[in-house]
């Protein structure tokens, strides 16, 4: 609703309010008119009401039940009366919204509407691939695509902003989290970003079929250390400026209205506290006209790290260091207003939090229509819509990646072959939706055994081979892996002996990857490992397909398993999309974005490592970087992928030797799909700064095309490099361009050898 339209026991002066700022409002463009209207409520506002904006608090009170008489509940039901809460998490589905707007309101003084947020992660009911195994489509319109599903299916249950994209770099699959990631570049990484970020929200933020985006976690939770949840970051200046805030500087360059930040500390300060990155980078330098939002009771756990010795010092130096909202913290609600009248915080600094909290919610156009996402036919209609189910069968098979096929034993035949598929993950319809589902429905996911029925001119006999989990924790998402029963082993190893070609579906559940679950180890858990080996023994003919979060160690696999196929946790058409790989329907493009080690002892390792002073073996001794008990090198690379066909480039060109600084350096090569197969190729583009003021990586991501081929087809692939491409970051964030010596390499992957060389000059 407008101002002018609030209800009747709101106050006579915002009726006035209203009045006499129409003519004003009309001579205005929509900011104005915005940051004019923003002024106005505020100016109408208690202290108590602005800092209530400040609140966020969890669902609470069941819409179909009793209005809350005791303990917090009442509190927060009181709470929301008073206009004391600026925002709600996980209180979704229309009826439930509408309720609980309706308190705010039409019961509040004020009548300001909340916002409704939640982890709208890969997809609310109808889910894509976890947002790492998007990434490896390099498929960008695809990638904004499933946003922009995620966000018409959440928006239809009354929700109106969402916790995503995770934009975080991260070089280690010890970390849980890599799964809600783009992966270890940050090129690629902003480019997701922007993507994502238009997909949740749209052309149009106002319209009812949109989420406002969060981007996250701000900053550098990809780096904890030891890949362990939660935990410290210890990381340079080089490192923050050039790997960590490329994509969340592409998200506000996208108008992401929201930023939540991180659980980790940088330089010994807890970022929910850094003045350095929220108020200085993040609102300084980049302009960002958003508000930042802590993650769940960060603000408070500044005590835990020892950075604050109550609630009221941590709600002083959240609050000064540009922490806008408070998230299940109840740190500013209870200690803020005290804190600002004893003078300790200035008002202006809750005044700034308020007025891009407010922004948001005229953007929305919820004070036009508080009510504009609530429609129960629209709910109705549009969960698990068959459109949705096939954008996400599309960005599913674009997702997957062919990491080996010796012996061409795919694409399968599609008649008279005798199919052994084996583990407990083929028939599984939870596990494949992943980690971050948590609107969607349990078993829902097509199994990869469903979707090999469909091919039914072939015999296939399917086998569990061994429980992958034999429970759950007290914990909803959390399994317990099976360590000692075997007694399905010998069943099947019986049909791999009988079989043509086996296919294993081996991996992680998709409750073993995602937030607080990082792993020491990650083979392949329990007992498959084992598994594989004694079906290895039986018949050598194998398929290996992975379902996993992250990057995995399998290193046995890669040296005996002829056949090798990343499959993910690819959401609703797992099962639709791994079959049309596995048969040949559609021809595998995806390309990896993290780098997979040979062991954990390897991790964190990545693509755009510097070279170091010992980089090989020059003296022929011991004394270089490497280790004395395996190879330094990946098991699989960044930008690796194979496809059923095979592509050649030739003709590699620069426009030239030597450049000037201000210059474009263009690159050309042809490509040509040689194989028998039509198919995709992501062609990519590296370069490297051989001398800088500031050590450079061997090989950085500077571009790349995704490009379609017909066997026997040849197109050209034009690339341009400006200074923005050329450039890099110093230790105090300034961006600069050197003059000096470049390489340009261009290929399928991180790996490849094609390269040619210019001169930068000013």
């Amino acid at each position: 609703m407008s101002f002018c339209t609030i209800p009747l026991k709101s106050t006579i002066k915002i009726l006035i309010l209203c009045f006499i700022s129409n003519s004003l409002y009309s001579q205005m463009n929509s900011n104005d008119l915005i940051d004019k209207k923003v002024d106005s409520l505020l100016n109408l506002m208690t202290l108590e009401e602005k800092v209530g904006q400040m609140n966020l608090y969890n669902g609470f009170w069941d819409v179909t039940g009793p209005v809350p008489q005791e303990g917090s509940a009442e509190q927060k039901y009181e709470h929301l009366k008073k206009g004391w809460v600026g925002a709600m998490l996980s209180v979704r589905g229309v009826e439930q919204v509408r309720e609980v707007q309706k308190v705010a309101v039409e019961e509040s003084r004020l009548g300001i509407p909340l916002i409704f947020g939640f982890d709208v992660i890969h997809g609310y009911k109808t889910l894509s691939p976890i947002p790492l195994a998007e990434s490896c489509s390099w498929d960008l319109e695809a990638i904004e695509k499933s946003a922009r599903v995620a966000a018409i299916e959440a928006s239809s249950v009354g929700l109106n902003w969402t916790f995503a994209p995770m934009v975080d770099i991260s070089r280690d699959a010890r970390w849980g989290r890599v799964m809600e990631g783009a992966g270890e570049d940050p090129f690629l990484g902003s480019q997701i970003a922007k993507a994502r970020v238009k997909g949740f929200q749209g052309d149009d933020l106002s319209a009812n079929n949109t989420l406002a985006a969060t981007a996250k976690h701000f900053a550098a939770y990809g780096f904890i250390e030891a890949g362990r949840e939660y935990n410290s970051v210890d990381i340079g200046t080089s490192t923050l400026y050039n790997t960590v805030l490329p994509p969340f500087k592409a998200a506000v360059d996208a108008n992401v209205r929201s930023v939540m930040n991180s659980f980790n500390e940088i330089n010994g300060i807890p970022v929910t506290a850094s003045k350095f990155l929220q108020r200085d980078i993040l609102k300084g330098k980049w302009n960002f006209n958003g508000f930042v939002v802590s993650d769940w009771a960060s603000i408070w756990e500044l005590i835990n790290w020892g950075h604050a010795k109550d609630k009221r010092e941590a709600a002083k130096l959240a609050s000064t260091a540009g922490s806008d909202m408070d998230m299940e913290g109840y740190v500013y609600i209870e200690e803020l207003v005290k804190l600002v009248n004893d003078g300790t915080v200035k008002e202006s600094i809750v005044d700034d939090a308020v007025k891009r909290i407010l922004r948001l919610k005229y953007e929305l156009g919820l004070f036009d229509n508080p009510y504009k996402y609530c429609n129960e036919s629209r709910e109705k209609s549009t969960l698990y819509h068959k459109d949705h189910q096939e954008a996400a069968l599309d960005i599913a098979k674009k997702s997957i990646v062919l990491l080996k096929n010796e012996n061409n034993l795919l694409p399968l035949k599609k008649e008279g072959q005798k199919i052994a598929l084996i583990g407990a993950l083929a028939s599984e319809k939870n596990s494949p939706l992943g980690s971050w589902r948590i609107a969607s429905d349990d078993n829902t996911a097509i199994s990869v055994l469903e979707g090999m029925q469909q091919y039914k001119d072939n015999s296939l006999v399917y086998e569990k081979g061994v429980d992958l989990t034999i429970g759950k924790t007290h914990f909803v998402e959390e399994v317990v892996i099976n360590e000692t029963d075997k007694s399905n082993f010998p069943k099947a190893i019986e049909a791999a002996k009988d079989a043509d070609v086996v296919v294993m579906v081996l991996g992680e559940h998709g409750f073993q990857s995602g937030e607080a679950r990082s792993r020491t180890q990650i083979d392949l858990p329990g007992l498959q490992q084992e598994l594989l080996e004694e079906v290895y023994k039986a018949n050598k003919n194998i398929v290996l397909v992975l379902n996993n979060g992250r990057p995995l160690a399998i290193e046995w696999a890669d040296k005996h398993i002829p056949t090798i196929v990343e499959a993910w946790q690819l959401g609703s058409q797992t099962g639709n999309a791994v079959a049309q790989v596995l048969y040949g329907d559609y021809n595998p493009s995806g390309k990896l974005t993290m780098t997979f080690p040979r062991n954990v002892g390897q991790v964190p390792i990545y693509y755009n490592y510097k070279s170091t002073g010992r980089p090989i073996n020059r003296e022929g001794n011991v004394f270089w970087s490497h280790y004395i008990d395996s190879e330094r090198t990946p098991l699989y690379a960044f930008g690796h992928g194979l496809s059923y066909t095979s592509f050649e480039y030739g003709n590699f060109k620069i426009n030239g030797k030597t450049f000037n600084i201000n210059d474009t350096v263009e690159v050309s090569v042809d490509v040509t799909n040689s194989g028998n197969y039509n198919g995709k190729e992501v062609v990519q583009l590296y370069i490297r700064d051989l001398f800088g003021s500031i050590t450079r990586p061997v090989r950085e991501l500077k571009g790349f095309e995704l490009v379609e081929l017909k066997k026997g087809e040849t197109k050209t692939i034009q690339f341009k490099l400006d200074k923005s491409l050329l450039g890099f970051y110093n230790n105090e964030g300034e961006f600069i361009v050197e003059a000096g010596d470049f390489k340009v390499f261009v290929g399928g992957s991180s790996m490849t050898t094609l390269e040619k060389s210019f001169e930068l000059i000013e």
